[in-house]
């Protein structure tokens, strides 16, 4: 048998991390090890307890959730733990905040039970959690803003195909999908996958697409 699923739930509304105490606790392949009201009670609970995963509110005393993930999963960090962030707003400026933060996704707080008691499974199993609608309508809203003013797609240490896919990545496309814009397999993609990963010293999808976001591969 597998050990459960290790959680740690944050927000500040009582009611609301009550609710998800109860859902995340009910399921036989979870276990809920704290949780808190504040971001900083958030960074101490998940050095002291290592859990899985971290279900994070972004709006929080104290300190806030993306300062909170920055600290648990940001670059740099010795031992990063895995953070879902669960926010009331959808296409928040701090949904891109989070996952430069270092989040490995995002889900909005109205989604059913069983959607996100598959983004705390998805995150723990290591991918990671974005929705392709919600990244196709973010570039549109931040792409201004977040891309750099210099450098350009020659700088970047990828293979013509391997920016094709990255860029795909960007746009929301799950493997399925870019296997059939390209026209390869769903393995062949998983491989550009991991390798456009490797080479950028990337953690996940979620840090490809802000990659992307931020060195001008989205139109």
């Amino acid at each position: 048998m597998t050990a459960p699923i290790r959680v740690l739930v944050c927000d500040d509304q009582v009611l609301i991390r009550t609710g998800l105490v109860t859902i995340i606790g009910a399921q036989p392949d979870m276990e809920v090890v704290g949780e808190c009201g504040d971001g900083r009670t958030a960074v101490d609970l998940g050095a002291r307890l290592g859990p899985d995963v971290v279900v994070m509110d972004v709006r929080m005393p104290v300190l806030d959730g993306i300062g909170a993930t920055r600290l648990l999963a940001g670059a740099g960090v010795r031992e990063p733990v895995k953070v879902l962030v669960v926010t009331t707003f959808n296409l928040d400026e701090y949904v891109y905040e989070a996952l430069r933060a270092g989040a490995s996704g995002f889900l909005l707080k109205d989604a059913p039970p069983g959607q996100l008691l598959h983004g705390i499974r998805t995150v723990a199993s290591g991918a990671a959690l974005l929705d392709p609608g919600v990244t196709r309508r973010l570039v549109g809203r931040y792409a201004a803003r977040v891309r750099p003013t210099g450098g350009s797609p020659d700088d970047i240490p990828l293979t013509p195909r391997e920016l094709e896919v990255l860029r795909l990545i960007a746009d929301g496309l799950s493997n399925k999908e870019i296997a059939g814009a390209l026209v390869i397999s769903q393995e062949t993609v998983k491989t550009f996958v991991s390798r456009i990963l490797a080479k950028l010293a990337l953690r996940d999808r979620v840090q490809a697409v802000v990659y992307a976001y931020r060195h001008g591969l989205v139109a």
